[in-house]
């Protein structure tokens, strides 16, 4: 499939201050893109922002907010003249059995990861209607695969994935392309504040290989910056998961079987397990929630 040049074009990414997006942005903006940075850390997103290569910009907005997102997609708009990418990146996690899990916690990643996703879309598709562009919507392996002690996870992951598809095959013949992108653990705070967790951090490591090993940052984002380029449907961060796509569905049968197996192992220790959000940007959006509250 034919690249398209980034030189001058615009693209906004949520979930900018940290890990995947941060990196996403610098590696974009060092191809000529002038950047728009969304996300709640709006010092991070300033430092983010003052590193790039290209023009760029930050706004403070919870993806979770209609009002929020439309007000900066005209904001982006009105300071860049246009948008060609949007990259619905922004997602937070949690872990740990669901009968004990944080209710408030559970519905945060749902909301966050779901919910923010559709609502980025709809914000910013008047705008990449104009220009034709390109929405790429981060989904994950939790997508492929259900996992025990990440409910909330993987049902946000799944469920962006098929609106995604579904969204590809309404705004297609607007020319609008939607590509879905599938990254196993990679080296971020997100994946590292999980580790934190001794039985989630042990859950993983006995895992089947290659699903048990964390990936590094970069080439994985590196494989995101040649899908948007491509404006591909399918983008995936390492060179495994495309094979996953063929046995996905003998996979909620195998994960039934062996899961049982590994929560009994680890039933005698789950007692007391955090379970609110975690790494960094699941402290952020706990701030700016209670922030907002007071």
């Amino acid at each position: 499939m034919s690249r398209v040049g980034l030189e001058g074009q615009v693209a906004v990414v949520t979930g900018a201050a940290r890990g995947v997006g941060e990196l996403l942005a610098r590696k974009l903006s060092a191809r000529g893109a002038r950047i728009a940075l969304v996300g709640l850390e709006e010092d991070a997103l300033k430092e983010v922002s003052g590193r790039l290569h290209t023009d760029s910009a930050h706004w403070y907005a919870d993806v979770t907010d209609h009002e929020a997102m439309s007000r900066a997609a005209a904001e982006v708009k009105e300071r860049f003249g246009k948008v060609d990418i949007v990259v619905a990146n922004a997602g937070v996690a949690n872990g740990g059995p669901f009968a004990d899990s944080d209710p408030v916690a559970w519905r945060r990643v749902i909301e966050v990861n779901l919910i923010g996703s559709a609502v980025t879309a709809r914000a910013f598709l008047p705008v990449l209607t104009e220009s034709r562009g390109y929405l790429l919507q981060v989904a994950s392996l939790a997508a492929i695969t259900p996992a025990p002690m990440m409910t909330a996870y993987c049902a946000s992951k799944s469920g962006v994935e098929a609106y995604a598809h579904s969204l590809r095959a309404e705004v297609g013949h607007r020319g609008v392309r939607v590509g879905v992108a599938y990254l196993s653990w990679t080296d971020t705070d997100m994946v590292r504040g999980a580790d934190q967790d001794d039985v989630m951090r042990e859950l993983r490591q006995r895992l089947p290989w290659p699903s048990n090993k964390t990936y590094p940052l970069g080439p994985a984002v590196d494989r995101m910056v040649a899908g948007i380029e491509r404006r591909s449907a399918h983008v995936y961060g390492q060179w495994w998961l495309r094979g996953m796509q063929g046995v996905r569905g003998y996979l909620p049968a195998l994960i039934g079987t062996v899961g049982q197996r590994e929560m009994k192992r680890f039933a005698p220790r789950l007692q007391g397990m955090r379970t609110g959000l975690v790494g960094a940007g699941g402290a952020a959006d706990e701030e700016a929630r209670a922030t907002h509250r007071n």
